[in-house]
């Protein structure tokens, strides 16, 4: 559906603003339909980005710094939603013995299976990306990229 026809708004000031509304309406647009996607597995989706970047480096740990530095969404606070995985048992906490006020974070067993079957179940294929070929994927990761490249 086109933009215009679902925040009901015909006229835009110019091509620009149009892009700009159509990107961050399409950016929640694939939030609420992934956040829908992990509620059956009990996560949320800065839950799974955390759980994907621990597995990348299984069997190594990691601290919540590097977790920050590689999340998603730099608004969230990974301290929070450590704790939340660790309650869930699917991640772990040790003090690292070369640095005790650093803490090692490290995803169990039971989170990767959780992966596992989000991935098997094909949670993560759950987007209107799925409808873009090979070229057309290839044109709005350099968009998007290009987006990104102000300073």
């Amino acid at each position: 559906m086109r933009i215009e026809d679902e925040i009901k708004q015909p006229i835009f000031k110019d091509e620009h603003q149009k892009a700009h509304i159509n990107l961050v309406y399409t950016a929640g647009w694939l939030q609420l339909r992934q956040a829908a996607a992990f509620k059956p597995f009990g996560l949320t989706l800065p839950q799974f980005n955390i759980l994907r970047i621990l597995r990348g480096q299984h069997p190594l740990p990691a601290t919540v710094a590097l977790l920050i530095d590689r999340m998603l969404d730099k608004t969230s606070n990974a301290s929070r939603i450590v704790d939340r995985l660790e309650e869930k048992e699917l991640v772990t906490r040790t003090v690292c013995p070369a640095n005790r006020r650093a803490v090692d974070i490290r995803i169990t067993k039971a989170g990767l299976d959780l992966l596992e079957r989000i991935e098997e179940a094909g949670v993560t294929q759950c987007s209107g990306i799925t409808q873009l070929d090979a070229a057309e994927l290839h044109q709005l990761n350099t968009l998007l990229d290009k987006i990104r490249s102000v300073e």
